[in-house]
């Protein structure tokens, strides 16, 4: 059963670390499905300028974007069909990170505007992003932070277009995964926290523990956020990785930009001491090897579904 959404609350960043009402409601909320809204986040501006080249590069002839497609040698850029548990998605996307003069992975289109509008836009999410961690440990319980930190280099952001016909060509149909019953099949995010962009077409949907299945419902001038797989493993299970999913389109095609803010590269993720006194519920294991596993089965079907937190679990806290 689909419900409206209770409580997914709106939490406002200016002011929610002086306001206890809110923080009990956001403590609540990564406790049930790990889902909130984001608002007075201060970059409006950035999300519009985004919104614009993110439609202007969708709208372009596929022949243009297959011009930047992606590949396992090169982790960024346009794709159209990427698994999830083991089924097509629906979708278009356009995978971007942080510019690295040493080593760039990035793939741009030649309108300079396109670039310089997604740097902006990756720099002011990673601010926010810090920003809206910082609130969440305070949330927790946790006046210092001695354990979880993200970074802007290991971090990704990502334009989605989910049309309401397969892009694929018959003859592109016959080397690839069928077509799944969902325009994005259920799963969670991979590091700390996603910064969601969502338009108005709505189709978002979380898993409650207590209601079920409920909609993420669009809101005006708000950033989406929901926690991840790191974030469920460092507060051990107090708070947890957001399962989701989008529903298939039928009618109106949807836009949609996650900013995936990740741990540092050489991070260790288990169990943070403080909230860990009954004992750890998972083993460590090093970011590297996790994402790893992650974009692997974004390729290829590798028989069984993409690695998951539970993988780590203690022989005690087995599911």
């Amino acid at each position: 059963m689909i419900m409206s959404s209770p409580n997914v609350p709106l939490i406002d960043l200016q002011n929610a670390a002086n306001d206890n009402q809110q923080l009990k409601l956001l403590d609540s909320a990564c406790r049930d499905h790990g889902f909130f809204l984001l608002i007075n986040h201060g970059m409006q501006q950035e999300i519009e300028d985004m919104w614009t080249m993110s439609r202007w590069f969708f709208s372009q002839d596929r022949e243009e974007k297959l011009k930047l497609l992606r590949s396992e040698k090169i982790p960024l850029g346009f794709y159209d069909r990427e698994l999830t548990k083991q089924k097509r998605d629906l979708k278009e996307v356009f995978d971007f990170m942080e510019t690295r003069p040493e080593k760039d992975l990035n793939q741009w289109p030649d309108e300079v505007l396109f670039k310089e509008t997604m740097e902006r836009f990756f720099a002011k999410s990673s601010e926010v992003a810090k920003e809206t961690l910082d609130l969440l440990l305070l949330s927790l319980g946790l006046t210092e932070n001695k354990y979880i930190f993200g970074d802007s280099k290991t971090s990704n952001a990502r334009l989605n277009y989910y049309p309401i016909e397969d892009p694929l060509s018959s003859q592109e149909k016959f080397d690839v995964n069928d077509l799944g019953d969902m325009a994005l099949h259920h799963h969670t995010d991979p590091g700390i926290l996603t910064l969601l962009l969502q338009d108005m077409a709505g189709g978002l949907q979380a898993e409650s523990k207590e209601h079920g299945w409920i909609d993420i419902p669009p809101m005006k001038n708000s950033i989406v956020v929901n926690l991840g797989d790191a974030m469920q493993v460092w507060t051990n299970d107090n708070y947890i990785a957001a399962m989701h999913r989008v529903s298939k389109r039928t009618s109106k095609e949807r836009y949609s930009t996650p900013f995936f803010f990740n741990p540092k590269s050489d991070s260790i993720i288990n169990p943070i001491p403080e909230v860990s006194l009954s004992g750890p519920n998972y083993k460590s294991f090093t970011w590297k090897e996790y994402i790893q596993g992650r974009i692997d089965d974004n390729y290829k079907d590798l028989g069984q579904d993409d690695i998951q937190i539970s993988r780590f679990k203690t022989s005690n806290h087995q599911a």
